[in-house]
């Protein structure tokens, strides 16, 4: 009867660690995956804004500034839906990726 139980015990384990190592290996590439479209992000973030300044540099009337600064504000705000859309789902699918395994 004792070996029946340390039989169970140790397959009970294994099984334990094989679903925990599992779930370690597709935690770590949702990290991964999600760190790359962080930097893209922050990469395309710092480009836009680089691009920005430079076209308030070339501004040469008032009327010019608030336009362009309106085109920024509202560009600024879509692309930030977007990109936060974007990101939710990627967060979403590497969550749902990572504790697959233990189901």
């Amino acid at each position: 009867m004792p070996i029946k139980t340390a039989e169970k015990f140790t397959a009970t384990t294994k099984a334990a660690t094989e679903t925990f190592t599992k779930n370690s290996a597709a935690a770590m590439a949702g990290v991964q995956e999600l760190a790359k479209a962080y930097q893209a992000l922050a990469t395309k973030n710092a480009e836009k804004l680089a691009a920005a300044f430079q076209a308030f540099t070339a501004v040469k009337t008032p009327k010019e500034f608030v336009d362009l600064q309106q085109k920024f504000v509202k560009d600024s705000v879509d692309s930030a839906v977007v990109e936060s859309k974007a990101l939710a789902e990627l967060t979403f699918s590497v969550f749902t990726a990572a504790f697959a395994p233990a189901k």
